[in-house]
């Protein structure tokens, strides 16, 4: 059985998922086959917050050289959750 920790692999923190934190939307890497009810699910119940809305997204592994040898990143899933207004902030990003 798939728990809520298999469903959530970890935060994307980059400058444009900082700014949107002032919003109430975290981004996190998730597993691709994960709909948005279960990824709703994962998050309310790891970090005990309210989930309003989950946007995800499909992104594709970039192709990388390295000298002759071609390569490719391996494709992931990204979810960005929007937390409702009288939700707490998620513990987790405050250090950051």
């Amino acid at each position: 059985m798939i728990t809520a920790y298999d469903i959530i692999i970890k935060p994307v923190v980059t400058e444009s998922s900082m700014e949107a934190m002032e919003q109430k939307r975290y981004t996190f890497k998730v597993d691709p086959k994960a709909n948005k009810s279960e990824i709703k699910k994962a998050i309310e119940t790891i970090f005990g917050v309210k989930v309003k809305k989950v946007n995800t997204m499909n992104i594709t592994g970039k192709k990388k050289r390295m000298g002759a040898n071609v390569g490719k990143r391996s494709d992931w899933k990204k979810a960005i959750v929007t937390l409702t207004e009288d939700s707490k902030e998620i513990e987790f990003f405050e250090g950051i």
